[in-house]
């Protein structure tokens, strides 16, 4: 069925866009998954953890996949309809849900952890999470990579050198190490991305609004315009997912 701009704006409009379920992408966009399975080895880890620490966890949707939590099971989320969510998908299997203020360091204790989890934090602070670790203990996460999504990016609002320079692998392991912290691994990988209608555009602007800071339908609707009309004609927009498997160790 072809569906007109207007009505595919208008759905993508009233869309909720709270917590990390992406199911409403189903069939209107496709996003390559990294190799290396990070809900697999967060999980693998977790079961030999004794406390545990999952930072800006969103709805606990990825944590929630977890076969088993250690005895001690903290998850950190700073926004409150995210937060709601959490409490409700892990209270039930003893996870603590704690909401702090964006950017505010840890509510924990030095070398609470031995074992510090996050899947694509918006912020990485690497001082705190040296700070709650134990001596031995482990980070392990899957970052945003540096120009993650650059073409949609750059169809809207031009290059962001500087934002993609923050999160290239070589300045997060040169801020791990001077907050003391060994890197272990860390592995870089491009994944493409399809959107397939202007509403799985708007959707996504909306959802993950650390891509087009100042989006609004509004403001861009004129883009917006110009991109379905290049979509129906030339077929999905294509873009690439940079995603960065981070593991790094506190020293003994």
């Amino acid at each position: 069925m072809h569906r007109s701009f207007a009505d595919l704006l208008a759905e993508a409009a009233s869309a909720p866009v709270d917590g990390w379920d992406f199911s409403w992408f189903e069939g209107r966009a496709t996003e390559q998954r990294p190799s290396w399975g990070y809900q697999r080895l967060m999980s693998d880890r977790l079961a030999t953890a004794t406390a545990a620490v999952d930072l800006q966890t969103g709805g606990g949707e990825v944590l929630a996949g977890a076969q088993q939590f250690p005895p001690t099971m903290a998850a950190v989320e700073s926004w409150p309809p995210n937060a709601a969510l959490a409490t409700q998908r892990l209270h039930p299997r003893g996870v603590v849900v704690v909401v702090t203020p964006p950017e505010s360091p840890l509510p924990f204790a030095d070398e609470a952890f031995d074992l510090v989890t996050s899947r694509h934090p918006n912020t990485v602070d690497w001082p705190e999470i040296a700070r709650v670790l134990r001596p031995g203990g482990t980070y392990l996460a899957q970052h945003i990579g540096p120009a993650t999504v650059s073409e949609l990016v750059e169809y809207f609002i031009g290059p962001q050198p500087q934002a993609w320079a923050r999160r290239h692998p070589d300045n997060e392991r040169a801020q791990a190490q001077n907050a003391g912290l060994q890197i272990v691994q860390m592995r870089h990988e491009r994944l493409r991305q399809e959107f397939f209608d202007i509403g799985a555009v708007v959707h996504f602007l909306r959802k993950v609004i650390w891509v087009v800071p100042d989006f609004t339908i509004e403001r861009y609707h004129t883009r917006l315009r110009e991109l379905h009309d290049r979509i129906e004609t030339e077929g999905p927009f294509i873009a690439h997912a940079a995603r960065v498997l981070v593991e790094a160790r506190k020293p003994e």
